[in-house]
């Protein structure tokens, strides 16, 4: 494997990590050396099978269950995590879905609570609980994971998570800036439209024809295209001077 791409010896935390770009992300880390670290919530059975997938890479891994839109669960993950690993070199911060699918008129209180505190609010929470140790290392990496639905506001009822993506990919740029005298970078990857159980969940066999259509490239991404991106972020070598950045991997959908 190249230099470059080579991360044996760092520790990484993947939320979100069963399943979908998580899932991807936690095995191109493992791939690429690293002892990896995944969060889940409720896919404790997938959790399980990726476990198992890491440990026959001969990589070291744990996993780690918390629902991270409450209060403390962040801080809980990062701890147990670095304890497991000795320390989180990198954190990517994956956790976030679209809940469902709802206009104005069907926010209620709890939907906005709900879309906000498993995108943003994890993010963040997540973000406040790792930096301290990164600090006191003068290094670390953070990745955000954002959403073409934060460029251009998503589609039928989906305004309010790409509301919350657009707020990942303005904190990532303002978090960089924070962070850059104290060693760390911080950059989000922005998916566009990627086949896994996300638009299996929200969107319709139709409305996907109608995204693909949208696409130059003529296809919906993978998971597995994540992992480029992520590790190019994440490897101080092909990355070091690249910091507050929201990186488009969406097939030609938008260009900024």
């Amino acid at each position: 494997m190249p230099a470059e791409i080579d991360f044996a010896g760092r520790r990484v935390l993947v939320t979100g990590g069963a399943s979908g770009i998580g899932a991807a992300l936690a095995v191109g880390f493992a791939d690429a050396g690293a002892a990896v670290a995944i969060h889940y919530h409720t896919n404790a059975d997938r959790a399980a099978v990726l476990l198992d997938g890491l440990a026959e890479r001969g990589v070291a891994a744990c996993a780690v269950q918390a629902d991270l839109t409450t209060p403390g669960e962040a801080a809980r993950v990062v701890d147990e995590a670095g304890r497991q690993l000795g320390g989180i070199d990198v954190l990517v911060n994956n956790a976030g879905t679209l809940v469902a699918r709802a206009e104005l008129e069907g926010i209620d209180d709890a939907q906005y609570h709900a879309v906000v505190d498993v995108n943003l609010y994890s993010t963040v929470a997540c973000c406040r609980a790792a930096v301290p140790a990164m600090k006191e290392r003068r290094s670390g990496a953070i990745i955000n994971v954002s959403s073409i639905a934060a460029r251009h506001g998503g589609g039928p009822g989906a305004s309010l998570y790409a509301a919350a993506k657009a707020a990942i990919s303005t904190f990532t740029r303002g978090l960089a800036r924070e962070l850059a005298p104290h060693g760390i970078r911080v950059n989000a990857l922005s998916p566009g439209v990627i086949d896994t159980d996300f638009h299996q969940r929200y969107s319709t066999p139709t409305s996907l024809e109608a995204m693909v259509a949208t696409i130059p490239m003529g296809r919906l991404g993978s998971a597995e295209e994540m992992v480029g991106p992520v590790l190019f972020l994440a490897s101080d070598a092909m990355s070091g001077y690249v910091t507050g950045q929201v990186l488009e991997v969406n097939g030609g959908m938008y260009s900024p």
